[in-house]
């Protein structure tokens, strides 16, 4: 009898030790990034692949689902959970009490060698730190080499203004019988961080304040000018990297992971370059992702994969894969691929540009970051698509911009300077 409880004991020992790890949930990674189908894929088998635990990762375009998903896992301590996201929606998330800071994090990474602005970006508010750096990335021309006979006498392709890209422009046209240069204007496409990051900031130096301002007024009119030479396919584009290698743009400007499989599958054909200069700036627009715990979430799990994420030989698999940029310093990159060489020579210069004018995407807005695009996106297909009054038009887009503010009560981001309260939209 003694024998047969002293088996019992053990075999319930042995299920107590075992059974916890064999039904733990796999810890949920909750991301408004790396969402297009390719890239959630390289995400799940090549990122993720050499990580010691479970991950489900859910990326999400919906960043009111994003949201709703990261509130309910305040509410669920148990579930593990980590948070993959953008600066402005940290800033929203931590306006909501959805997060729990990251300090203690801190210590697991002191090996790291962080870009310290980006480590600035994390301490929300005043004392604590909210994500830590995950990957960078930004916007660029490339063109097809076929097409730099056509630039400008004088013209270098690494400080470009938008000028000259129009003559650029008005050159393949005259030699192609049709408009060659290209942006992603489609319903998916990224236009409105063109408009917000690279053309307003290249012409106002601002975003918001000078949203009307006479230096927009000039700039809507040589955009419409420029606009001449865009392909009108392009309404139907949402990334850059097909019509590029179809042939049926020469010139275009895009997301760097949107260019990337042009460049990895023919590239010696094309080039890679910063964003044209204006008269304030070489505007240019820094997209900077951070990962983030739920408040009352199981945190262990959740910073096991902050640490493996940011280790500097998985920043350099993330660049390969996706086409983000490192956060950290990685050292000597070993041999890339020789298209994610290209694009990154590129990225380097039009952060190191002498007249380098940096922007941040939209801070604080929540909910409304969508009507905030939709002012820029209305005014680009009232001014430039349908030829109304610029000045008309700036005035109607410029009280919604405002009223969208005011409600989120948002304050500037840069370029803009500092505001006190709502960045006012002059």
């Amino acid at each position: 009898m003694a024998t047969r409880f002293f088996r019992l004991i053990l075999i319930l020992q042995f299920l107590f030790l075992f059974i916890p790890r064999i039904t733990a949930e796999p810890l949920l990674f909750l991301s408004t990034e790396l969402s297009p189908i390719n890239e959630a894929d390289k995400m799940r088998r090549v990122i993720l692949k050499d990580f010691q635990g479970e991950v489900d990762f859910q990326p999400y375009d919906d960043r009111e689902a994003f949201n709703r998903l990261v509130v309910d896992a305040t509410r669920d301590p148990k579930r593990p959970c980590l948070i993959g996201a953008l600066h402005g929606d940290f800033v929203a998330l931590q306006r909501k009490g959805a997060l729990a800071s990251v300090d203690n994090v801190w210590p697991r990474l002191k090996e790291r060698e962080f870009i310290k602005s980006f480590i600035r970006l994390g301490k929300i508010g005043q004392d604590h730190y909210y994500f830590v750096p995950w990957m960078q990335a930004t916007y660029i021309m490339a063109a097809n080499r076929s097409a730099l006979k056509y630039l400008p006498k004088g013209a270098d392709l690494n400080s470009l203004t938008y000028d000259q890209l129009e003559e650029w422009a008005a050159n393949m046209y005259e030699a192609a019988g049709e408009a060659m240069l290209g942006f992603p204007a489609g319903e998916k496409g990224l236009m409105h961080r063109f408009l917000q990051g690279y053309l307003y900031p290249s012409y106002t130096g601002n975003t918001l304040r000078k949203f009307r301002s006479p230096e927009a007024e000039e700039m809507w009119q040589s955009f419409r000018e420029l606009w001449r030479y865009v392909n009108p396919r392009c309404l139907t584009f949402s990334r850059m990297d097909q019509p590029l290698l179809t042939g049926e743009v020469w010139v275009a400007w895009d997301h760097t992971a949107r260019l990337m499989d042009a460049f990895e599958q023919r590239p010696d054909d094309y080039v890679a370059f910063p964003a044209p200069s204006g008269p304030k700036g070489r505007g240019f627009m820094v997209v900077l992702a951070g990962l983030g715990l739920p408040k009352n979430s199981s945190p262990a799990a959740a910073v096991d994969l902050i640490e493996y994420l940011t280790r500097p030989e998985v920043q350099i698999v993330t660049l390969a894969s996706v086409g983000f940029f490192p956060v950290v310093q990685t050292g000597a990159m070993g041999e890339l691929p020789a298209g994610l060489e290209i694009i990154k020579e590129a990225v380097a210069k039009q952060a190191d540009s002498k007249d380098a004018l940096p922007s941040m995407l939209p801070v604080g807005l929540g909910a409304k970051g969508k009507d905030f695009n939709l002012v820029y996106k209305g005014a680009f297909s009232k001014i430039v698509l349908r030829g109304r009054d610029i000045h008309s038009v700036l005035d109607i887009q410029a009280e919604k911009l405002r009223q969208i503010i005011l409600q989120t009560r948002a304050p500037c981001w840069p370029p803009d300077k500092k505001s006190d309260g709502p960045c006012p939209v002059e």
